[in-house]
């Protein structure tokens, strides 16, 4: 299993988040469910559980069809997308200011 990651630390450790977790971490591109299940380290079942409220909001798009898969990717146009992409962004550079400015603490 995929350690923890700050967005689902900071924002709890649910299914939604880990699979908004992951599709923000590879956003603009697109992944089947059963992709999106395994990346986010999820069962297909609770994944099929949690995926009509994904739709429903708009957080996620139909992309294409490869086959018999359907692709789908998260909806940057969407107002709660851009602004769970700004939290995101923001936690990521505040873990990483923290990383270097202990670094530089340290005596060389």
């Amino acid at each position: 299993m995929k350690e923890t990651t700050i967005f689902r630390e900071a924002l709890g450790d649910s299914p939604i988040i880990r699979v908004l977790d992951f599709l923000i971490e590879s956003r603009g591109l697109d992944y089947s469910l059963s992709d999106i299940a395994e990346n986010s380290s999820i069962g297909w079942t609770t994944l099929h559980r949690i995926w009509d409220k994904l739709l429903k909001f708009e957080m996620v798009v139909f992309t294409r069809e490869i086959g018999r898969a359907k692709l789908f990717k998260l909806n940057e146009k969407n107002y709660t997308i851009k602004e769970l992409i700004k939290v995101y962004d923001n936690l990521l550079y505040q873990e990483t200011e923290k990383h270097f400015s202990k670094e530089s603490k340290i005596p060389a």
